[in-house]
């Protein structure tokens, strides 16, 4: 098992470097980080409710908790399915725990990419707003938050990736998740949304990352605006666990029997549809 965790960390930084190395997909991760610099510059004039503090500056570590939540939910289910329909995961069940290796080595790149993300907003972003500050209180939570994020994300993401047909479904898991992100308080206060909605907002990671984020880089005068008056550094760890558990019980059931389902067969008939679709 050693062995097979070392060889799929060593294919994630190789695919890693391959990818920081890509224009293209370079562009695919630096295009979403200029729209939320551009959202923040215009923001940053408008006021939280009831404060004077800079809304763009409040917007900047909800967009990084937002990133984390997409690097987890979106990116795995998206390189589950593309890689799932060219045949590479099946390549990867020929091998002895291959599946394994696999998974290991999506969690290092789209980690690191992840967190080459949140790099190229934070930075500018330090520049654009006025407010953002760090304290020792504030790294200690970044401690045990970056972590939890990847844990109570990356596996439901897997989870979703392998009940996914083909690329051309992954519409359907990109439309409930903005939605998700535009009630979850991430570019305005939840306290401003109808009780229902901060209810649905709390069942999901986005909102308790937004707000974990939150506590990181704003002022504790700022939790005052937040549910609770509180930062509630408990219930964030205790749903981010929840949904950690929830993804370390089913993912593995899934892609099991997503490993058992692949063949030379199904990969063919999968390209073949693929074919008869661009053709039409």
């Amino acid at each position: 098992m050693i062995e097979t965790v070392r060889v799929g960390a060593t294919r994630g930084l190789i695919e890693l470097r391959q990818t920081l190395t890509n224009a293209q997909d370079l562009w695919g991760y630096f295009f979403p980080s200029v729209g939320l610099l551009i959202t923040l510059f215009f923001t940053n004039d408008a006021q939280v409710p009831g404060t004077s503090f800079s809304l763009g500056a409040a917007t900047l570590p909800s967009s990084l908790g937002m990133l984390l939540a997409f690097g987890g939910l979106m990116s795995i289910a998206q390189y589950l399915v593309v890689e799932r329909e060219d045949g590479t995961l099946l390549r990867a069940k020929a091998i002895p725990n291959g599946m394994t290796g696999y998974l290991v080595g999506k969690v290092v790149m789209v980690g690191g990419m992840t967190l080459f993300s949140v790099l190229i907003v934070l930075i500018p972003g330090l520049f654009l707003v006025d407010g953002i500050q760090i304290d020792l209180a504030g790294v200690l939570t970044l401690v045990w938050l970056l972590p939890l994020a990847v844990v109570a994300t990356m596996p439901i993401g897997a989870a979703i990736g392998s009940m996914l047909e083909n690329p051309r479904t992954l519409g359907l898991i990109m439309l409930p998740i903005f939605g998700l992100v535009a009630i979850s308080g991430i570019f305005y206060p939840i306290t401003g949304m109808p009780g229902w909605l901060q209810g649905i907002a709390q069942l999901f990671p986005i909102y308790w990352l937004g707000l974990g984020m939150r506590s990181v880089f704003l002022p504790d005068a700022l939790a005052a605006v937040e549910l609770g008056d509180s930062w509630r550094h408990l219930e964030t760890f205790g749903v981010l666990a929840v949904w950690a558990v929830l993804g370390l019980l089913v993912a593995p059931v899934l892609m099991r029997r997503m490993a058992r389902r692949e063949s030379g067969s199904a990969v063919a008939a999968r390209r073949e549809r693929a074919l008869a679709t661009v053709g039409r």
